[in-house]
């Protein structure tokens, strides 16, 4: 498997993280875990799909994928390869008119948001693409295109990097009021932006905050306390949801 990152051009940096070309040649799956960014995929060749309920369900050649909460296992048939788009937190919220909370935990196809003669046209510029650089080329016009909505929610996109910078350890009403809004009007900008409510994605912020401190066996409950866990039994059910495992069993295989 290869995975090659790109950045984007500067007229999208607002707006996307990266760019990322996923190879696979020999069929595959994989576990991936909850991240704050909405991710956008084009297939140019192969299938993927995802399991759920111990059911397989095939991904559109173009799609969407949410805020998640919970790990998802995808699998790749043999010689996929992929084009993701890697938003920024507050990134998708300017290409698409449809509040982004009602993609969490889910997987779209594109044309459910897009004129499906559009991504019609997409689709067939990617597969006429010779090189990687090109199939990158086509989606950042597509991207440019979408981009007709106003400027990024200022107050959000704060919100955000205060969730951040406290490691998703922060309350919800303070925050309201730090930002001098009401809670009420914060949650639902907030939802329709990020794709979450303000909870949820603090919650995603502060598991994987504690995934990325790979702490020893006898500092996680320490961890988890700093990270604004006080019952051990809700810290485990949280963090197997979010990774499959319990945390013994994750940071062991680590």
């Amino acid at each position: 498997m290869s995975f090659t990152i790109y950045l984007p051009s500067p007229i999208l940096q607002p707006y996307v993280k990266s760019f990322a070309i996923s190879n696979n040649k020999d069929p595959s799956s994989y576990k991936i875990l909850p991240g704050t960014s909405i991710v956008m995929g084009f297939q140019f060749s192969g299938k993927l799909s995802y399991s759920q309920e111990a059911k397989t369900i095939p991904l559109s050649s173009s799609g969407i994928t949410g805020l998640m909460d919970k790990y998802r296992i995808f699998s790749n048939s043999a010689d996929t390869g992929s084009i993701l788009v890697m938003f920024n937190e507050v990134g998708a919220s300017a290409f698409f008119n449809a509040p982004l909370h009602e993609l969490f935990n889910a997987s779209i196809a594109l044309d459910d948001l897009i004129l499906r003669s559009q991504m019609d046209v997409v689709a067939e510029q990617i597969n006429e693409a010779d090189t990687d650089v090109e199939r990158i080329n086509v989606i950042e016009t597509f991207l440019v295109s979408r981009l007709t909505k106003g400027p990024l929610d200022e107050l959000i996109l704060l919100a955000v990097n205060l969730i951040k910078q406290s490691k998703g350890n922060i309350k919800i009403e303070l925050l309201a009021k730090k930002l001098n809004i009401s809670q009420g009007q914060f949650e639902k900008r907030f939802r329709k932006v990020v794709g979450a409510s303000p909870k949820k994605f603090s919650s995603i912020v502060r598991l994987s905050n504690i995934l990325n401190a790979r702490p020893t066996a006898n500092k996680l409950t320490e961890l988890a306390i700093d990270s604004g866990y006080f019952d051990q039994a809700h810290f485990i059910k949280d963090f197997k949801s979010f990774t499959g495992l319990t945390p013994e069993q994750y940071f062991k295989e680590k």
